[in-house]
């Protein structure tokens, strides 16, 4: 599933990154590699506050849905 449908303060594995590969690398320079665990901490506005390695990261919808769970 998206990441987007996740719900907040559940850690989950991420399975695959969809997109272009500018997308693909610009998610992987963030710390969203398949294999990794992220969090969602809550939304703000359109946006997603996430957690991943230790780091709180804000994406917007759009590419959140990207992230597959």
């Amino acid at each position: 599933m998206p990441l987007t449908m996740a719900p907040f303060g559940e850690e989950r594995l991420i399975l695959k990154i969809t997109g272009r590969d500018t997308v693909q690398k610009h998610l992987s320079n963030l710390g969203f590699v398949p294999g990794g665990s992220v969090t969602v901490i809550s939304e703000l506005g359109g946006n997603m506050i996430l957690k991943v390695k230790e780091a709180r990261i804000a994406l917007d919808k759009a590419m959140a849905g990207r992230i597959l769970v």
